[in-house]
């Protein structure tokens, strides 16, 4: 009786077989999809998102005037983030002002000088034109003259007065031709007196540039839409020029960068379809293709990059970065963050 109650029947026995077949054929086809997965896809989890982070930063230096955003805010490219005090820079643009109204006032001094100069020269060449003519009647009064006291038709004193006016017409000729010479001089003073002003008006004007560029500069504006990172800037708080308050991320792109082994990219190429899963969002299908290539290993981006020549080499699987470009990411605009880890599938068959 023991015996036949161990003995199962036939019907348990084909439970039980048929339990084996539908669990080998779940083995079999587990293992198939591995399989088929392995050789045709490559895989990895060393995956994250990525968006353009921009620094915002202050071009000035000064006091935060007004300061109100919150962390993590929207804002619109063009709003106004932060105001420095623009007490100080709208001085310096009067100031510049004034000093490029004294600039224009002294070129206009200059250029006065030049019709008086004109005038001074053109009455020196009349007076050089009347003193030759002195000169020649001179000249021919005391050749009449030595003529007549050699006869001695006149007095000595009579011909010494006609050498005498003679010697005076040559001095006046002189000094008139001189007078020439210095107005030409004087013209070529006053026109590098010209130049020099109308080059100090330049830089007057540069200045007055300058000074209401930084005045622009004490609105800090947003240079694109997105949300602000971390702040911790405060009314009151003073700044240098140069140094970034806080980070802007832009959130109308988004990218993903996978760090896939050297062994993997062998058949990897540009345009390659890839299945995304996000580790936040598991439940979200996405999909993307492959858009480059690093042409170098993370390894050569790192601050101490590895130096194989010094004898102790240990042979390590590099990795190489790949951008892959989401397809219709204004549709995940609600899910993609970036930093998420991202598990990224390159179909490659």
């Amino acid at each position: 009786m023991e015996k036949e109650e161990k003995k199962q029947s036939p019907a348990v026995k084909t439970a039980k077989i048929a339990g084996l077949g539908v669990a080998a054929i779940v083995v079999c086809y587990f293992a198939f999809s591995k399989v088929n997965h392995a050789i045709n896809f490559e895989s990895t989890d060393n995956a994250q998102v990525e968006t353009n982070s921009v620094p915002v930063l202050s071009r000035i230096a000064g006091y935060i005037d007004h300061f109100s955003l919150l962390d993590y805010q929207q804002v619109k490219e063009g709003d106004t983030l932060a105001v420095i005090d623009d007490s100080e820079y709208i001085l310096a643009v009067q100031q510049a002002e004034a000093d490029l109204l004294a600039a224009r006032a002294d070129l206009s001094s200059a250029e006065s000088q030049i019709p008086t100069i004109g005038s001074n020269k053109e009455v020196a060449s009349a007076g050089v034109s009347v003193e030759e003519v002195a000169l020649q009647k001179a000249k021919r009064d005391v050749a009449r003259d030595e003529a007549l006291f050699k006869e001695g038709s006149i007095t000595q004193r009579q011909f010494e007065n006609s050498e005498s006016a003679y010697q005076t017409a040559q001095k006046l000729l002189i000094s008139s031709r001189s007078k020439v010479t210095q107005a030409g001089t004087q013209t070529g003073t006053a026109q590098a007196q010209i130049e020099k002003a109308k080059a100090t008006v330049a830089a007057k004007e540069t200045a007055l540039a300058k000074a209401k560029l930084n005045l622009s500069y004490t609105r800090i504006i947003a240079p694109a839409s997105g949300k602000v990172g971390k702040t911790n800037l405060k009314k009151g708080q003073y700044v240098q020029g140069g140094q970034p308050l806080f980070s802007l991320i832009s959130n109308d792109k988004y990218w993903i960068v996978a760090n896939f082994k050297e062994t993997q990219i062998e058949h990897m190429k540009v345009g390659q379809p890839v299945d995304i899963k996000v580790d936040g969002y598991p439940d979200h299908k996405i999909s993307g293709k492959i858009s480059g290539f690093s042409d170098a290993t993370g390894a050569k981006f790192s601050l101490l990059p590895p130096d194989n020549s010094t004898g102790n080499f240990v042979k390590v699987t590099q990795r190489v970065p790949v951008t892959i470009e989401i397809d219709r990411p204004e549709t995940f605009t609600g899910i993609l963050k970036a930093g998420l880890s991202v598990e990224a599938d390159v179909k490659i068959h």
